[in-house]
């Protein structure tokens, strides 16, 4: 006897399955980032707390405070196509992309910052850290967006509804864990000293 898994049936993970692969491999991959951060941090914490005060800390709040409620938004998105209300899910998804639009706008100003005082990947192990992380959460977030925009764009051609919505699902999964990697990276890189 088999038994076969549809859409309204509770699923352990939601989405597709390969996204959480993905997922578990970037987490890691910023699991190990962070570590070697911590590390090199402990063995220069004068120099870490020196540079780490240059930064834009109110930025990085506000920054934080867009993923947040863009993760938010794509949870308004998710319930809305489980309760097939395809419109509210677009509309939904197309906030979330402003709310990454604007941490990405926040990002560039604090790039054009640093970038014309004269700071690079090479001007000490804080910046290369500080550089390395936050532009390679950037990428992410872009992919993200990227994810994000192709899914609103399957919705409104009528690909998801209450019955079939991994797609939905799949790329909020993938927006939450840009999310959750900027909960932690904030905090490590811009505030505990």
């Amino acid at each position: 006897m088999s038994i076969t898994l549809t859409e309204t049936e509770p699923k352990l993970l939601p989405g597709d399955l390969a996204i959480w692969f993905f997922i578990f491999m970037e987490l890691l991959v910023f699991g190990l980032f962070f570590i070697s951060y911590a590390v090199t941090r402990l063995q220069n914490i004068e120099l870490f707390n020196q540079y780490q005060l240059t930064l834009n800390s109110e930025l990085g709040a506000a920054n934080t405070l867009l993923l947040i409620t863009s993760s938010y938004f794509v949870i308004r998105a998710v319930h809305a196509i489980r309760i097939n209300n395809v419109k509210s899910c677009i509309y939904w998804l197309y906030a979330a992309l402003g709310a990454g639009a604007g941490f990405l706008i926040l990002k560039l100003i604090e790039y054009v910052d640093t970038f014309a005082a004269g700071i690079s990947l090479s001007t000490n192990t804080f910046y290369m850290f500080y550089l390395s992380l936050t532009l390679f959460h950037v990428l992410h977030v872009i992919l993200g967006m990227i994810i994000l925009l192709a899914v609103a764009i399957k919705a409104k051609r009528g690909a998801y509804n209450d019955q079939n919505h991994t797609g939905v699902e799949t790329g909020a999964s993938y927006w939450h864990m840009v999310d959750l990697v900027w909960i932690i990276l904030f905090p490590l890189v811009y505030i505990i000293r």
